[in-house]
C-alpha cells in the first residue's frame, strides 16, 4: 500500500535552501524524537528537521540527493485485516519540497538501510523475518523480499556497485547478494553475531563488528574467510572507516570510548566519549567523524586525522543511521 501525506515542512524548506547553508549536508535518523535531524557539516549546526516520522532508525539518500528514504523501526498490524502479518514504513522525503512524498508499507521492522549506485532500489534489512527487501523507486513499492540469514542486520554495496553485502547476526555470517539477480551468491563467516559493515579503501575486505564478542572481524571477500580478528573489547556497536582508507573507527557503548583502529598495524587510539556513543559515519571530505549516543541527544564531532574532540551537536532523540547529501 502506498499513501501519499504531505506534511507542514515550509519552516524547513526556507532553512535547507538558504545561500548561507553549505553542503554536505547530514541526515540523522532520530529514533524516539520522531523526526530526521539535518545538519550543515561545513559549520556542524543544525539547520532543519522534519517531524511526523515513525522511529526512524535507518535512512540512506539517492546519489543526486533530490530524495531522503528512511524507515520505521516500528510496525503495525492492520486495523482491517488482522490476520495480515505486521508492517513497518518507508519514508521518502523530498527535502527541497519540504514533505514527505509518499510512504511504502514493507514486512518487519526495518534496522539499516543502503541504496543501489543507480538511486533506484533501497535495500532494507528485517531482522525479525530473516530477509532484507528490496523498494523500487520508480515503481514506488516494495518489489521483493530475499532470505539472506538470522537476523539481518546490515546492508553495504560493494566498490564496484555489483553486489550487496549483509550482515546476519543470527548466524555469524554474511551474505553476498547479486544486485543483477538478486539471488544470494555466497556466505562468509563473519564471527560472532555480526553487526555493522565497512570496507577498506581498495574494497577487497569486509570489516565488522561482533558487538558480543567485542571484536571487530575483517574478511577477505575474494577469499570468503575471516583472516584476522581485533579483540577490542565491551559492547562494539558503530563502524567506519577514515577518508584515507587507513583508520578504522569503532564506538564502544559499554565502556564510553571511541576507537581509531590502524587494521595494518593493530595500532589503536581511544578517546573517551560519555555516555555510550552508538552510531557514526566519517564525513568524506570535512576530515570529521560524526558519533551520536544512545543515551543523550547529542552527536560527537570528532577529527579524523587526531581522533580528538572537536565539536558538539544537540540534537533531539538519539542519532541512529545517518546519510550524507552533497
Amino acid at each position: 500500500m502506498i499513501k501519499k501525506m504531505l506534511l507542514p515542512f515550509a519552516a524547513v524548506v526556507g532553512l535547507l535552501t538558504s545561500p548561507a547553508i553549505a553542503k554536505p549536508l547530514v541526515y540523522v535518523a532520530a529514533g524516539s524524537s520522531n523526526k530526521i535531524i539535518v545538519i550543515d557539516a561545513a559549520t556542524d549546526n543544525v539547520v532543519g528537521e522534519f517531524d511526523g516520522i515513525e522511529n526512524p532508525h535507518s535512512i540512506v539518500s539517492t546519489p543526486d540527493g533530490e530524495y531522503v528514504i528512511t524507515g520505521s523501526l516500528k510496525e503495525k498490524r492492520s486495523k482491517t485485516d488482522p490476520d495480515k502479518a505486521p508492517e513497518s514504513t518507508i519514508y521518502l522525503v523530498h527535502p527541497a519540497h519540504g514533505h514527505v512524498m509518499l510512504t511504502m508499507a514493507a514486512e518487519g521492522i526495518i534496522h539499516h538501510q543502503e541504496i543501489t549506485p543507480d538511486g533506484r532500489y533501497v535495500i532494507s534489512t528485517h531482522p525479525t523475518r530473516g530477509n532484507i527487501s528490496v523498494a523500487d523507486l520508480q515503481q514506488n513499492k516494495v518489489v521483493r523480499t530475499i532470505k539472506t540469514g538470522n537476523a539481518p542486520n546490515y546492508a553495504l554495496v560493494s566498490k564496484k556497485g555489483d553486489e550487496i553485502y549483509i550482515s546476519n547476526s543470527g548466524d555469524g555470517t554474511i551474505s553476498i547478494v547479486s544486485l543483477d539477480t538478486w539471488a544470494v551468491t555466497r556466505t562468509m563467516p563473519a564471527g560472532p553475531g555480526p553487526e555493522h559493515l565497512a570496507l577498506s579503501g581498495d574494497g577487497e575486505t569486509l570489516f565488522v563488528t561482533n558487538p558480543r564478542a567485542g571484536t571487530v572481524s575483517a574478511v577477505s571477500i575474494a577469499s570468503g574467510k575471516l583472516t584476522r580478528t581485533f579483540d577490542l573489547g565491551g559492547k562494539l556497536h558503530g563502524l567506519d572507516i577514515s577518508d584515507d582508507g587507513k583508520t578504522l573507527f569503532v564506538s564502544n557503548r559499554s565502556e564510553d570510548k571511541l576507537i581509531a583502529l590502524d587494521p595494518l598495524t593493530d595500532t589503536r587510539r581511544t578517546l573517551p566519549l560519555s555516555p555510550a556513543p552508538y552510531h557514526l559515519e566519517t564525513i568524506n571530505g570535512t576530515g570529521k567523524v560524526y558519533v551520536s549516543s544512545s543515551k543523550t541527544p547529542i552527536i560527537w564531532v570528532i577529527d579524523q586525522n587526531s581522533a580528538t574532540l572537536i565539536g558538539e551537536i544537540a540534537i533531539s532523540g538519539e542519532g541512529h543511521q545517518m546519510t550524507i547529501v552533497r
